[in-house]
């Protein structure tokens, strides 16, 4: 190992030479613990009898060779202080852990494994002119493995269960992407995996690492990529992970002002070059160990101010580990996404590092997030007030590439899911959804949907119980699947939806000044097609909307209001609509949008 490299937060591969790694003796278990008296390993091979580890690559690092050990064997490390007591921990570069609430290491060959999809990890792309819609997924509850149907809860699938159920689902949906919550190793089932012990250990709730990366590659051989939700500010408390590691703070701040984050965990400290090292050898880990085709990193915010309060003032400190380790990760992984959780206006974060930016690919547009999702919880009589919410976005659209995220945290904590949230009671929320999908589809932007949002889920997600599947057996929520399903096949399929969404040319406005009635109309261009999306957000209908637009015809491709998906009026797709002198009649029902082929 470099390690000059490793001091100075240079390394992007301390994970092959610190955790357990075969070696022709057998495994050799390293360890870096500067503050520890003394490091013993136990386990299974040994009969958790205590061996004494020396120093490896200098007195920092601990290293002992296990003739015996094997793939399997359980391990912790006893870190030994001045006073003679002892405080175990898990492996900080494990590759796999126990089943919560047991939080040994465990022993894994990594190389066991072999993937097949070649084919797909030569043509993968970051999608900025491809389309990128990704479906959100919480392993535990999405589906779970049932003996009686009628129960609330059952087991978690196993990682090659989850993908059995998942490719045909995502395939006939017209998901493109999957994303998952973050699955490194987590004591609670409660913190969904944002708080961490094992930053090297696939979740020991769904099975192995052979299991996860099995999982992989048959969704990449299905052509559909997967995210992984990435976790680089914080870490959990437990006294068996990171926390006062070698018996002093190593991985956290010294004092507890900058040390505890808000949710109560520990504040990595950026500034500490070992530290940089772990959090870049954990990304570059599951970037190339299991093949995933990008991050998705967590409270971004956080790192860019201290407590992610712009009052606090910039971390200069995480802003340069941040620009390293994505300036190394695109140079070592062109074709993977980097995507940042960032609610602030700071500049430049999807900007190449190379021209003063942090590096990231995209960002989850928080601003256009919160606006729609207020609009559509106004009462319709009073959206005339709010019209200008739908269309600030575009004001600032051009300067960072943008993903439009309707997440778990819309779905949680007395927020409401995505259909609740609709005003009005339970029925006329329907159709409200249904347009407010479709304007999201047809606004600029990469897409992303929480699991369960396209059934018309109404129920706030709990990580303990699956999806409410039984919701389809009602004809209003399966219209509503139906609606989603069709809708995000066209957006796959037509390019002007996706195309040009960061270049010039790529989107106009229609209408975007009424504001009584509230009605929207908006075109997109590709290279191939250009695509109208009409729209009426008000209770009352638009009979004779006029919708100008240079165009010569022009023919219906969905309707939200149609009566397949439980709406007002026969299906009107495959309708064509003349104009004169470039004016079309568009009826719009209440609640509803239109998406036109311009010829």
């Amino acid at each position: 190992m470099d390690v000059y490299g490793f001091y100075t937060g240079k390394s992007f591969d301390a994970h092959k030479h610190l955790g357990a790694h075969r070696s022709k003796e057998g495994f050799t278990f390293r360890v870096y613990a500067p503050h520890a008296d003394r490091v013993t390993l136990v386990g299974s091979f040994n009969d958790w009898q205590d061996w004494e580890m020396y120093a490896g690559y200098n007195e920092h690092f601990r290293e002992v060779t296990v003739p015996q050990a094997k793939p399997g064997d359980r391990y912790l490390y006893r870190i030994w202080h001045r006073d003679g007591s002892y405080t175990e921990h898990c492996d900080p570069y494990g590759f796999g852990m126990d089943l919560r609430p047991a939080f040994c290491s465990v022993v894994r060959d990594l190389s066991e494994y072999r993937f097949r999809d070649s084919a797909w990890m030569r043509s993968r792309t970051d999608c900025k002119d491809k389309p990128l819609h990704i479906y959100e997924l919480h392993c535990g509850s999405w589906k779970q493995i049932k003996d009686d149907p009628e129960a609330e809860s059952g087991a978690w699938p196993s990682y090659e269960q989850l993908a059995g159920m998942l490719i045909p689902y995502l395939k006939e949906m017209g998901y493109n992407y999957v994303e998952l919550m973050p699955i490194a190793e987590h004591p609670a089932d409660e913190s969904w995996g944002y708080q961490n012990t094992g930053f090297f250990a696939p979740t020991a709730r769904y099975g192995t690492a052979a299991g996860l990366k099995e999982m992989i590659d048959l969704l990449h051989q299905n052509g559909i990529g997967v995210l992984l939700d990435f976790v680089p500010v914080h870490f959990a408390v437990d006294s068996y992970g990171l926390a006062r590691f070698d018996g002093a703070p190593l991985y956290e701040y010294p004092d507890a002002g900058a040390g505890i984050s808000e949710w109560g965990s520990y504040n990595f400290m950026h500034s500490k070059g070992e530290v940089r090292s772990f959090l870049q050898s954990s990304a570059c880990y599951w970037l190339e160990e299991y093949h995933f085709d990008g991050l998705r990193m967590d409270a971004i915010s956080r790192m860019i101010y201290w407590h992610g309060k712009k009052e606090c003032g910039v971390n200069n400190a995480a802003l340069d580990f941040i620009r390293t380790m994505n300036a190394g990760l695109k140079a070592r992984f062109p074709g993977v996404m980097l995507c940042a959780e960032d609610s602030t206006d700071f500049p430049k974060v999807t900007a190449p590092v190379w021209s003063g930016g942090l590096g990231f690919d995209y960002k989850w547009d928080m601003g256009y997030m919160n606006d729609t999702l207020s609009y559509f919880q106004t009462d319709p009589l009073y959206r005339y007030n709010d019209y200008h919410k739908l269309t600030f976005s575009m004001m600032y659209y051009h300067a960072e590439y943008y993903i439009l995220p309707f997440s778990h945290d819309e779905n949680v904590h007395g927020k409401a899911t995505i259909l609740q949230k609709m005003h009005g009671l339970y029925e006329g929320k329907f159709p409200q959804a249904r347009a407010f999908y479709l304007f999201n589809a047809v606004h600029p932007g990469k897409l992303l949907d929480f699991m369960g949002s396209e059934l018309g889920q109404l129920r706030e997600w709990d990580e303990s119980r699956e999806q409410d599947w039984f919701l389809l057996k009602y004809p209003i929520h399966d219209a509503f699947r139906r609606f989603i399903r069709e809708l995000n096949h066209i957006y796959l399929t037509h390019s002007a939806l996706f195309e040009r969404d960061y270049t010039e040319g790529g989107f106009q406005w229609r209408d975007s000044d009424q504001n009584y009635p509230c009605c929207y109309a908006m075109q997109r261009y590709s290279s191939k097609e250009s695509l109208v999306g009409v729209f009426n957000f008000a209770g009352a209908p638009q009979d004779h909307y006029v919708l100008h637009c240079d165009a010569k015809r022009l023919t219906v491709i969905l309707d939200s209001s149609a009566d397949i998906y439980n709406g007002s009026r026969p299906d009107t797709c495959g309708t064509v609509i003349e104009g004169s002198d470039g004016a079309f009649v568009i009826p719009l029902p209440p609640f509803s949008g239109i998406l036109l082929q311009v010829e």
